[in-house]
């Protein structure tokens, strides 16, 4: 059990509860309303990884989780973005495990400026 402080004036405050991520039904849908933010990502030029930017813009979560990897690819095939290196990952439940970290390309960083 969790204790609660009082507040001075001895009322219980409000639990603060973290918003949950939405999670999508399919990979289309999910699909269509991530790709921009990531196309926008890679288009900066700066190195990511695709947690962060879900973190940054509270992007909903596929409807599996490998689905992220299959984000990656497609963005790597389209010609977006490319792999850079590795750090570990900030997520809480995948105890510091090794994360590729990525780069726009140049052509990513060309379509943004036109």
């Amino acid at each position: 059990m969790n204790a609660v402080q009082p507040a001075l004036d001895g009322t219980i405050p409000t639990p603060k509860i973290p918003a949950a991520r939405r999670k999508a039904e399919d990979f289309e849908t999910w699909l269509d309303e991530v790709w921009p933010y990531y196309v926008t990502a890679a288009a900066t030029g700066r190195t990511y990884t695709i947690y962060e930017v879900a973190e940054e813009h509270r992007l909903p979560e596929p409807p599996d989780s490998h689905m992220w990897g299959r984000l990656a690819t497609l963005l790597r095939e389209a010609g977006y973005h490319r792999p850079v290196g590795w750090t570990t990952s900030p997520r809480p439940t995948s105890h510091a495990s090794g994360l590729r970290t990525w780069r726009g390309t140049a052509a990513a960083r060309r379509e943004q400026a036109a």
